[in-house]
Protein backbone atom coordinates (compact mmCIF):
# COMPACT_ATOMS: atom_id res chain seq x y z
CA UNK A 1 0.00 0.00 0.00
CA UNK A 2 2.95 2.43 1.00
CA UNK A 3 4.65 1.46 -2.22
CA UNK A 4 1.19 2.55 -4.18
CA UNK A 5 0.71 5.78 -2.69
CA UNK A 6 4.29 6.38 -2.93
CA UNK A 7 3.91 5.75 -7.03
CA UNK A 8 0.99 8.08 -7.06
CA UNK A 9 2.63 10.96 -4.87
CA UNK A 10 3.44 13.26 -7.96
CA UNK A 11 0.54 12.64 -9.33
CA UNK A 12 -1.00 14.14 -6.39
CA UNK A 13 1.37 17.11 -5.90
CA UNK A 14 1.25 18.01 -9.49
CA UNK A 15 -2.52 17.67 -9.36
CA UNK A 16 -2.41 20.05 -6.45
CA UNK A 17 -0.29 21.95 -7.53
CA UNK A 18 -2.00 22.47 -10.66
CA UNK A 19 -5.32 23.60 -8.76
CA UNK A 20 -3.25 26.18 -6.59
CA UNK A 21 -1.88 27.77 -9.69
CA UNK A 22 -5.47 28.18 -11.15
CA UNK A 23 -6.90 29.14 -7.59
CA UNK A 24 -4.49 31.67 -6.39
CA UNK A 25 -4.25 35.16 -7.22
CA UNK A 26 -1.67 36.23 -9.56
CA UNK A 27 -0.83 39.28 -11.78
CA UNK A 28 -1.19 39.31 -15.54
CA UNK A 29 1.80 40.18 -17.61
CA UNK A 30 1.94 40.23 -21.24
CA UNK A 31 4.70 38.03 -22.26
CA UNK A 32 7.62 38.04 -25.46
CA UNK A 33 6.40 35.21 -27.89
CA UNK A 34 3.56 35.91 -30.12
CA UNK A 35 -0.04 34.01 -30.40
CA UNK A 36 0.18 31.29 -33.36
CA UNK A 37 -0.86 33.21 -36.37
CA UNK A 38 -1.15 36.30 -34.76
CA UNK A 39 0.61 39.69 -34.32
CA UNK A 40 -0.73 39.78 -30.87
CA UNK A 41 1.41 38.50 -27.99
CA UNK A 42 0.43 35.97 -25.48
CA UNK A 43 -0.35 36.79 -21.75
CA UNK A 44 0.25 35.23 -18.72
CA UNK A 45 -0.86 34.63 -15.02
CA UNK A 46 2.20 34.51 -12.35
CA UNK A 47 1.61 33.69 -9.22
CA UNK A 48 4.46 30.71 -8.68
CA UNK A 49 6.08 32.59 -5.37
CA UNK A 50 2.77 32.06 -3.71
CA UNK A 51 2.24 28.51 -4.75
CA UNK A 52 5.56 27.36 -3.57
CA UNK A 53 4.88 29.02 -0.28
CA UNK A 54 1.50 27.85 -0.07
CA UNK A 55 2.94 23.72 -0.80
CA UNK A 56 5.89 24.33 1.74
CA UNK A 57 3.15 25.57 4.68
CA UNK A 58 0.87 22.63 3.95
CA UNK A 59 3.58 19.98 3.48
CA UNK A 60 5.25 21.46 7.29
CA UNK A 61 2.45 21.18 8.58
CA UNK A 62 1.20 17.97 7.40
CA UNK A 63 5.14 16.94 8.92
CA UNK A 64 4.64 18.82 12.12
CA UNK A 65 0.96 16.82 13.08
CA UNK A 66 2.55 13.32 12.33
CA UNK A 67 0.73 12.70 9.29
CA UNK A 68 3.72 12.29 7.00
CA UNK A 69 7.36 12.37 8.35
CA UNK A 70 10.37 14.55 7.35
CA UNK A 71 11.49 12.33 5.36
CA UNK A 72 8.64 10.30 3.51
CA UNK A 73 9.87 11.49 0.23
CA UNK A 74 13.28 10.27 0.37
CA UNK A 75 11.76 6.74 1.89
CA UNK A 76 9.67 6.51 -0.96
CA UNK A 77 12.04 8.30 -3.24
CA UNK A 78 12.05 4.91 -5.91
CA UNK A 79 8.32 4.61 -6.10
CA UNK A 80 8.10 8.49 -6.10
CA UNK A 81 10.93 8.53 -8.98
CA UNK A 82 8.99 6.19 -10.84
CA UNK A 83 5.56 7.51 -10.45
CA UNK A 84 7.06 10.68 -12.26
CA UNK A 85 8.89 8.98 -14.77
CA UNK A 86 5.24 7.40 -15.93
CA UNK A 87 3.13 10.60 -15.25
CA UNK A 88 5.87 12.18 -17.12
CA UNK A 89 5.27 9.66 -20.32
CA UNK A 90 1.29 10.09 -20.34
CA UNK A 91 1.18 13.83 -19.83
CA UNK A 92 3.83 14.12 -22.61
CA UNK A 93 1.57 11.58 -24.85
CA UNK A 94 -1.34 14.21 -24.15
CA UNK A 95 0.37 16.83 -25.02
CA UNK A 96 1.38 15.92 -28.48
CA UNK A 97 -0.32 12.50 -30.09
CA UNK A 98 -3.95 13.98 -30.43
CA UNK A 99 -2.15 17.09 -32.54
CA UNK A 100 -1.01 17.99 -36.18
CA UNK A 101 1.96 16.55 -37.22
CA UNK A 102 5.16 19.23 -37.58
CA UNK A 103 7.74 16.99 -38.41
CA UNK A 104 7.68 13.64 -40.35
CA UNK A 105 9.29 11.53 -37.76
CA UNK A 106 6.54 10.87 -35.21
CA UNK A 107 9.36 10.17 -32.34
CA UNK A 108 10.95 13.45 -33.59
CA UNK A 109 6.98 15.27 -33.00
CA UNK A 110 7.27 13.34 -29.50
CA UNK A 111 10.47 14.65 -28.40
CA UNK A 112 10.61 17.97 -28.85
CA UNK A 113 6.32 18.67 -29.03
CA UNK A 114 3.79 19.64 -31.77
CA UNK A 115 2.50 22.58 -29.92
CA UNK A 116 4.29 26.13 -28.96
CA UNK A 117 2.75 27.54 -26.78
CA UNK A 118 -0.61 25.39 -24.74
CA UNK A 119 -2.52 27.62 -22.75
CA UNK A 120 -5.83 27.18 -21.01
CA UNK A 121 -8.23 29.64 -20.34
CA UNK A 122 -6.84 32.49 -22.09
CA UNK A 123 -3.62 32.22 -20.20
CA UNK A 124 -4.65 31.30 -16.36
CA UNK A 125 -2.74 28.47 -16.56
CA UNK A 126 0.07 28.29 -19.55
CA UNK A 127 1.74 25.13 -19.98
CA UNK A 128 5.17 26.18 -20.04
CA UNK A 129 4.89 28.08 -16.81
CA UNK A 130 3.20 25.02 -14.96
CA UNK A 131 5.87 22.67 -16.14
CA UNK A 132 8.39 24.93 -14.33
CA UNK A 133 6.81 25.93 -11.46
CA UNK A 134 6.03 22.35 -11.02
CA UNK A 135 8.98 21.07 -11.02
CA UNK A 136 10.54 23.55 -9.06
CA UNK A 137 8.20 22.91 -6.28
CA UNK A 138 8.98 19.10 -6.52
CA UNK A 139 12.71 19.83 -6.65
CA UNK A 140 12.59 21.91 -3.61
CA UNK A 141 9.86 19.32 -2.06
CA UNK A 142 13.00 16.63 -2.58
CA UNK A 143 15.65 18.80 -1.03
CA UNK A 144 13.78 19.38 2.11
CA UNK A 145 13.30 16.15 2.48
CA UNK A 146 17.26 14.93 1.68
CA UNK A 147 18.02 16.90 4.11
CA UNK A 148 15.75 16.08 6.93
CA UNK A 149 17.16 12.78 5.88
CA UNK A 150 20.46 13.92 7.04
CA UNK A 151 19.81 15.23 10.02
CA UNK A 152 17.89 12.41 11.32
CA UNK A 153 20.90 9.69 10.81
CA UNK A 154 24.14 12.46 11.21
CA UNK A 155 22.54 14.21 14.35
CA UNK A 156 25.02 15.83 16.16
CA UNK A 157 27.74 15.20 13.34
CA UNK A 158 26.74 16.70 10.65
CA UNK A 159 28.17 18.31 7.80
CA UNK A 160 27.59 22.51 7.35
CA UNK A 161 28.42 21.63 3.86
CA UNK A 162 25.09 19.42 3.33
CA UNK A 163 23.07 22.42 4.77
CA UNK A 164 25.04 24.92 2.60
CA UNK A 165 24.26 22.95 -1.02
CA UNK A 166 20.57 22.18 0.21
CA UNK A 167 20.59 25.98 1.24
CA UNK A 168 21.82 27.18 -2.25
CA UNK A 169 19.47 24.43 -4.32
CA UNK A 170 16.65 26.06 -2.19
CA UNK A 171 18.23 29.63 -3.41
CA UNK A 172 18.20 28.38 -7.08
CA UNK A 173 14.03 27.57 -6.89
CA UNK A 174 13.18 30.56 -5.09
CA UNK A 175 15.21 33.08 -7.26
CA UNK A 176 13.82 31.01 -10.60
CA UNK A 177 10.13 31.90 -9.30
CA UNK A 178 10.79 35.17 -7.86
CA UNK A 179 11.62 36.24 -11.76
CA UNK A 180 8.88 34.14 -13.50
CA UNK A 181 8.12 37.05 -16.06
CA UNK A 182 12.10 37.32 -17.20
CA UNK A 183 12.03 34.10 -18.00
CA UNK A 184 9.11 34.35 -20.56
CA UNK A 185 11.82 36.13 -22.49
CA UNK A 186 14.25 33.25 -22.18
CA UNK A 187 15.15 30.13 -25.32
CA UNK A 188 12.78 27.90 -23.89
CA UNK A 189 9.47 30.00 -24.63
CA UNK A 190 10.55 31.32 -28.03
CA UNK A 191 11.88 28.49 -28.95
CA UNK A 192 10.61 25.22 -28.24
CA UNK A 193 8.05 23.31 -28.02
CA UNK A 194 5.81 20.64 -25.33
CA UNK A 195 6.99 17.28 -26.14
CA UNK A 196 8.99 14.76 -24.19
CA UNK A 197 11.72 17.08 -23.91
CA UNK A 198 10.22 19.49 -21.99
CA UNK A 199 6.79 17.58 -20.51
CA UNK A 200 9.13 14.71 -19.05
CA UNK A 201 11.80 16.77 -18.48
CA UNK A 202 10.09 19.13 -15.69
CA UNK A 203 7.86 16.26 -14.37
CA UNK A 204 10.54 13.87 -13.85
CA UNK A 205 13.75 14.64 -14.85
CA UNK A 206 14.56 18.56 -13.56
CA UNK A 207 13.05 17.40 -9.78
CA UNK A 208 14.71 14.37 -9.62
CA UNK A 209 18.14 15.02 -11.30
CA UNK A 210 18.86 18.29 -10.17
CA UNK A 211 18.75 17.24 -6.31
CA UNK A 212 21.80 14.12 -7.23
CA UNK A 213 24.18 16.39 -5.48
CA UNK A 214 22.30 15.70 -2.42
CA UNK A 215 21.09 12.32 -3.26
CA UNK A 216 24.55 10.69 -3.67
CA UNK A 217 26.06 12.63 -0.44
CA UNK A 218 24.16 12.37 2.57
CA UNK A 219 24.65 8.45 3.56
CA UNK A 220 28.11 9.26 3.03
CA UNK A 221 30.52 9.85 6.09
CA UNK A 222 30.43 13.48 7.35
CA UNK A 223 33.51 15.91 5.90
CA UNK A 224 34.32 18.78 7.84
CA UNK A 225 35.17 20.79 4.91
CA UNK A 226 37.38 24.35 6.37
CA UNK A 227 34.85 26.98 6.68
CA UNK A 228 37.00 29.69 4.13
CA UNK A 229 36.54 26.58 1.48
CA UNK A 230 32.71 26.94 2.21
CA UNK A 231 33.00 30.63 1.78
CA UNK A 232 34.95 30.21 -1.71
CA UNK A 233 32.56 27.82 -3.16
CA UNK A 234 29.43 30.26 -1.75
CA UNK A 235 31.20 33.34 -3.54
CA UNK A 236 31.32 30.97 -6.50
CA UNK A 237 27.53 30.53 -6.63
CA UNK A 238 26.71 33.90 -6.04
CA UNK A 239 29.32 35.58 -8.93
CA UNK A 240 28.09 32.29 -11.05
CA UNK A 241 24.20 33.71 -9.91
CA UNK A 242 25.10 37.68 -10.84
CA UNK A 243 26.10 36.40 -14.35
CA UNK A 244 22.85 34.49 -15.07
CA UNK A 245 20.46 36.78 -13.40
CA UNK A 246 22.06 39.80 -14.76
CA UNK A 247 22.47 38.77 -17.87
CA UNK A 248 18.92 37.57 -18.04
CA UNK A 249 17.84 40.96 -16.11
CA UNK A 250 19.31 42.97 -18.62
CA UNK A 251 17.78 41.06 -21.74
CA UNK A 252 14.50 41.38 -20.19
CA UNK A 253 15.13 45.18 -19.72
CA UNK A 254 16.12 45.63 -23.45
CA UNK A 255 13.40 43.96 -24.77
CA UNK A 256 10.53 45.79 -22.61
CA UNK A 257 12.43 49.65 -23.09
CA UNK A 258 15.57 49.51 -25.33
CA UNK A 259 16.64 52.91 -24.11
CA UNK A 260 16.66 51.76 -20.05
CA UNK A 261 19.76 52.00 -18.45
CA UNK A 262 20.47 48.38 -16.12
CA UNK A 263 23.29 48.95 -13.41
CA UNK A 264 24.17 52.01 -14.79
CA UNK A 265 25.00 50.94 -17.94
CA UNK A 266 23.99 52.54 -20.98
CA UNK A 267 22.52 49.95 -23.80
CA UNK A 268 25.06 50.32 -26.68
CA UNK A 269 23.64 48.67 -29.51
CA UNK A 270 24.10 47.23 -33.30
CA UNK A 271 21.28 47.89 -35.90
CA UNK A 272 20.00 47.13 -39.64
CA UNK A 273 17.49 49.26 -39.01
CA UNK A 274 15.15 47.10 -39.10
CA UNK A 275 16.35 44.80 -36.00
CA UNK A 276 18.72 45.85 -33.13
CA UNK A 277 21.20 43.71 -30.84
CA UNK A 278 22.80 44.55 -27.78
CA UNK A 279 26.03 44.47 -27.31
CA UNK A 280 26.97 46.38 -23.96
CA UNK A 281 27.41 45.03 -20.51
CA UNK A 282 26.75 41.31 -19.69
CA UNK A 283 25.77 40.77 -23.83
CA UNK A 284 29.17 41.92 -24.35
CA UNK A 285 31.45 39.71 -22.02
CA UNK A 286 29.84 36.39 -24.25
CA UNK A 287 26.66 35.67 -26.58
CA UNK A 288 25.35 33.47 -23.72
CA UNK A 289 27.23 34.91 -20.65
CA UNK A 290 24.37 33.56 -18.60
CA UNK A 291 24.79 29.81 -19.65
CA UNK A 292 28.57 30.34 -17.78
CA UNK A 293 26.50 31.64 -14.70
CA UNK A 294 24.26 28.23 -14.23
CA UNK A 295 27.36 25.76 -14.88
CA UNK A 296 29.13 27.70 -12.39
CA UNK A 297 26.51 27.73 -9.79
CA UNK A 298 26.09 23.71 -10.29
CA UNK A 299 29.61 23.40 -9.97
CA UNK A 300 29.32 25.41 -6.73
CA UNK A 301 26.67 23.14 -5.45
CA UNK A 302 28.46 19.78 -6.20
CA UNK A 303 31.53 21.14 -4.37
CA UNK A 304 29.87 22.36 -1.42
CA UNK A 305 28.61 18.67 -0.35
CA UNK A 306 32.13 17.58 0.94
CA UNK A 307 33.15 15.22 -1.77
CA UNK A 308 34.70 16.27 -5.10
CA UNK A 309 35.97 12.97 -5.27
CA UNK A 310 32.89 11.18 -6.22
CA UNK A 311 31.76 10.66 -9.99
CA UNK A 312 27.83 10.88 -9.35
CA UNK A 313 27.30 14.34 -7.85
CA UNK A 314 29.54 15.76 -10.96
CA UNK A 315 26.27 14.79 -13.20
CA UNK A 316 24.83 17.71 -12.42
CA UNK A 317 27.03 20.72 -14.06
CA UNK A 318 27.96 18.22 -16.82
CA UNK A 319 24.13 17.70 -17.65
CA UNK A 320 24.24 21.63 -17.88
CA UNK A 321 27.49 21.34 -19.90
CA UNK A 322 26.12 19.12 -22.61
CA UNK A 323 22.55 20.74 -22.34
CA UNK A 324 23.65 24.30 -22.63
CA UNK A 325 26.73 24.35 -25.03
CA UNK A 326 24.24 22.09 -27.64
CA UNK A 327 21.25 25.09 -26.84
CA UNK A 328 24.33 28.01 -27.74
CA UNK A 329 25.40 26.10 -31.31
CA UNK A 330 21.53 26.00 -31.88
CA UNK A 331 20.45 29.11 -30.23
CA UNK A 332 23.35 31.12 -32.96
CA UNK A 333 21.92 29.51 -35.57
CA UNK A 334 18.52 30.51 -35.44
CA UNK A 335 20.00 34.09 -34.62
CA UNK A 336 22.32 33.75 -37.75
CA UNK A 337 19.30 33.11 -39.87
CA UNK A 338 17.15 35.97 -38.17
CA UNK A 339 19.69 38.37 -38.03
CA UNK A 340 21.57 37.70 -41.03
CA UNK A 341 24.64 40.06 -41.53
CA UNK A 342 23.85 41.97 -38.19
CA UNK A 343 24.30 38.69 -36.51
CA UNK A 344 27.74 38.32 -38.27
CA UNK A 345 28.31 42.02 -36.93
CA UNK A 346 27.83 40.98 -33.30
CA UNK A 347 29.59 38.20 -33.88
CA UNK A 348 32.56 40.04 -34.67
CA UNK A 349 32.49 42.33 -31.74
CA UNK A 350 31.59 39.64 -29.14
CA UNK A 351 33.44 36.34 -30.74
CA UNK A 352 33.53 34.27 -27.22
CA UNK A 353 30.09 32.06 -27.92
CA UNK A 354 30.05 31.29 -23.40
CA UNK A 355 33.21 31.65 -21.80
CA UNK A 356 34.90 34.94 -22.00
CA UNK A 357 38.35 34.63 -23.80
CA UNK A 358 38.25 31.11 -23.74
CA UNK A 359 35.14 29.67 -25.71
Amino acid sequence: MEQMFGFLTPFFVYLFIFLLNFILPGRWVTGYVYKTGSNQKLRYRLNGPLVLFSILLIWFGMCSFGFVEWDWFYQNRWNALSGAITFGLIFSAAMVLPFPRVKKSLFADFFFGRLENPQLWGGKIDAKMWLYLAGAIMLELNVLNLVSRYQIQNAGHESPGIYLAAALLTFFVVDYLSFEEVHLYTYDFFAERVGFKLGWGCIAFYPFFYSIPLWFTINLPGTQTPFYFLIVYTLIFLISWCLSRGANLQKYFFKKNPTRNFLGLTPEVITDGNKTLLVSGFWGLSRHINYLGEIGMAIAIVLCTGHPSIFWPWLYPIYYIVLLFSRQADDDRRCSLKYGKLWEQYVKKVPYRIIPYLY
